[in-house]
C-alpha cells in the first residue's frame, strides 16, 4: 500500500450519499482496510450491515473518523444535524483527490460550458501523446483512477459548485517541494451566473464556491478567467497565481479572444492566430469563449499550438449538447437534447445562421417561455417548428404573434414521425435542430434517450438514402 493510503487503515469512515461518487468513495476505502458505513437517505446500495439508510441518515456522524461528503449532500445539513465541530472529520472525494493525486491538475468550473472545456484541453492532452485523465462532474470519480497516475500524467477534472464548496487547502499537500499537489496548477474559471439557488442559500455562496478553485493557488500556479461575466472576471483578486483572461467579446491584454472570425493568443504583446473560427466544428457564439479557455489552458500545460488547432478542427461536441449527428444531402442535423430548459434551447437556436427546423417541447419544467417566444420570433431564419409533447402548447402561445410566418408541425408522438417530418421540410443549407427545452419524460425515458433516437433515426435517413 502507498504511503499516503496508511492513514485510511482501520479507519471509521461514513460515506454520506450513495450516487456515483459515493459508491467510488466507498470501494475505494474498503481497498484500503478502512471499516466503512454507507449512509444514504434513499440508499439501494448493496445490503450489509455497514449502511444506513432513512430519515436519521445524517445523525450521530461524531463517532467516525473521516466523514466523505458525496457532491449531492450539502454541507449545511451535516452541520445541522450534528454541531459544526463535526467540520474537521468532514471531507469529500474531489478534496481527497487533490491530495493524493502526483500529477498536476487541470481544474475546469463554471455555470455552463464545463464539461465542453474540459473534454477539448483533454482531448488536447491526448493529441500531445500525454498520458492523461478526465474525471469529476463528467461522470467519471477521480478515485477510478488514481491508482493509474503517475507524476508524469496529467489529470483535467471538471468541478461543480458542490465539490469546490468546501474545500480548503491541506497542510500537507505537497509532494517532493512541488506545489502542483494540492490543489489546481491550472484553475479555469469560465462563466459563472445565478444557478443552484436551490442547493445554496443565496447568490454569493454559489459564487464563493466557484471561487473556492483559485484561492489557494501559490504564485507558480495559473488562472485562466472568463473577462465577459462579472462575477468570473473578479475572481482575479481571489488567487496568486499568474492570471490569462479570456474573452468572446473584447480584446484581452494578456490572454486568449475571439476577434474578426479568429482565435487569437496574445501572450507579451505578441498575437499568435490559432484557428479560423469558420474551422471549428463546435457551433454557438457561446462556445468561443469554451473554446478559448481551452486553448490557453492547453498552451499553459505544453501542448505545441499545432496539435490545439487539430483538436480544434475534429472537436464535434459532447454528446446530445449540440452535436453535429451528420450531414445529409446538405442538411446538417444537431442533436441537442441535453437542451432541458428555454436559456439552453435560445443558446442552441442562436447559434446558426441558417434556415433553421426546430424540434421543441416535451415534459414539464415549470419553465417560462417567453423570452424563448421573443427570440423565436425575431430571427427570420426559423423556417419551421415541430412542436412534441405536453409542453408545446405552452411554447406555442408564446410565439403565436410569429407563427404566420413560420411552419408548425404537431402530432408528432416518436422520433421516426419527427425526424421523417423534419427532412421532407429541410432543403440544402438548412439546420435541422432539436434543442426541447423542456424535460424528456412521457415520449423518452430520459435526455439520453431522446437523443439516441434522433441519432438512429437521422442514421437511417442516411441508409435511405
Amino acid at each position: 500500500m502507498d504511503e499516503p493510503l496508511k492513514q485510511f487503515q482501520n479507519k471509521k469512515i461514513a460515506v454520506v450519499g450513495e450516487g456515483l461518487e459515493g459508491k467510488s468513495s466507498a470501494e475505494f476505502f474498503k481497498k484500503q482496510g478502512a471499516m466503512v458505513e454507507i449512509r444514504d437517505k434513499n440508499s439501494h446500495f448493496a445490503k450489509a450491515s455497514r449502511s444506513k439508510q432513512g430519515e436519521n441518515y445524517l445523525k450521530n456522524l461524531e463517532k467516525f473518523d473521516l466523514i466523505v461528503r458525496s457532491p449531492g449532500v450539502k454541507l449545511s445539513d451535516i452541520i445541522i444535524h450534528n454541531s459544526e465541530f463535526i467540520l474537521p472529520k468532514v471531507t469529500s472525494q474531489t478534496k481527497l483527490f487533490f491530495d493524493l493525486c502526483p500529477a498536476p491538475i487541470i481544474g475546469v468550473t463554471g455555470t455552463k460550458g464545463k464539461g465542453t472545456t474540459s473534454s477539448l484541453i483533454y482531448e488536447m492532452l491526448k493529441k500531445d501523446d500525454r498520458d492523461v485523465y478526465l474525471g469529476g462532474n463528467i461522470g467519471v470519480p477521480p478515485f477510478e483512477f488514481l491508482s493509474k497516475i503517475n507524476g508524469g500524467s496529467w489529470v483535467v477534472l471538471e468541478l461543480s459548485s458542490f465539490q469546490l464548496q468546501d474545500l480548503t487547502k491541506s497542510p500537507a499537500s505537497t509532494r517532493n517541494g512541488s506545489s502542483m499537489r494540492g490543489w489546481p496548477h491550472i484553475a479555469v474559471v469560465l462563466m459563472i451566473t445565478c444557478e443552484h439557488l436551490d442547493y445554496h442559500k443565496n447568490v454569493y455562496e454559489y459564487i464563493e464556491a466557484k471561487r473556492n478553485i483559485v484561492k489557494h493557488q501559490t504564485e507558480s500556479d495559473f488562472a485562466i478567467i472568463n473577462r465577459d461575466y462579472i462575477a468570473s472576471n473578479e475572481s482575479d483578486i481571489h488567487t496568486k497565481a499568474k492570471v490569462y483572461f479570456v474573452s468572446r467579446e473584447r480584446e484581452i491584454e494578456e490572454g486568449c479572444f475571439a476577434r474578426n472570425g479568429k482565435i487569437i493568443l496574445r501572450l507579451h504583446s505578441n498575437d499568435i492566430q490559432i484557428i479560423n473560427t469558420k474551422e471549428l466544428l463546435l457551433r454557438g457564439e457561446h462556445n468561443l469563449e469554451n473554446v478559448c479557455a481551452a486553448v490557453m489552458a492547453g498552451y499553459l500545460a505544453g501542448v505545441p499550438t499545432e496539435k490545439i488547432k487539430e483538436v480544434l478542427k475534429e472537436f464535434k461536441g459532447l454528446e446530445h449538447r449540440l452535436e453535429l449527428v451528420d450531414k445529409i444531402n446538405d442538411v446538417e442535423y444537431y442533436n441537442d437534447s441535453f437542451s432541458t430548459t428555454p436559456e439552453t434551447a435560445i443558446a442552441a437556436i442562436q447559434a446558426f445562421k441558417n434556415p433553421e427546423i426546430l424540434v421543441l417541447g416535451g415534459s414539464s419544467k415549470n419553465s417560462d417561455f417567453t423570452e424563448l417566444g421573443q427570440i423565436i420570433g425575431s430571427k427570420d431564419n426559423i423556417k419551421a417548428i415541430i412542436g412534441i409533447g405536453v409542453e408545446w402548447s405552452s411554447i406555442k402561445e408564446g410565439i403565436k404573434n410569429h407563427e404566420s410566418r413560420i411552419m408548425v408541425i404537431e402530432g408528432a408522438e416518436d422520433m421516426k414521425t419527427i425526424v421523417t417530418a423534419a427532412s421532407k421540410l429541410a432543403v440544402a443549407g438548412d439546420i435541422v435542430l432539436l434543442s426541447p427545452a423542456c424535460a424528456s419524460f412521457g415520449m423518452f425515458q430520459n435526455y439520453k434517450d431522446r437523443g439516441n433516437q434522433f441519432k438512429e433515426e437521422v442514421k437511417k435517413l442516411k441508409i435511405r438514402g
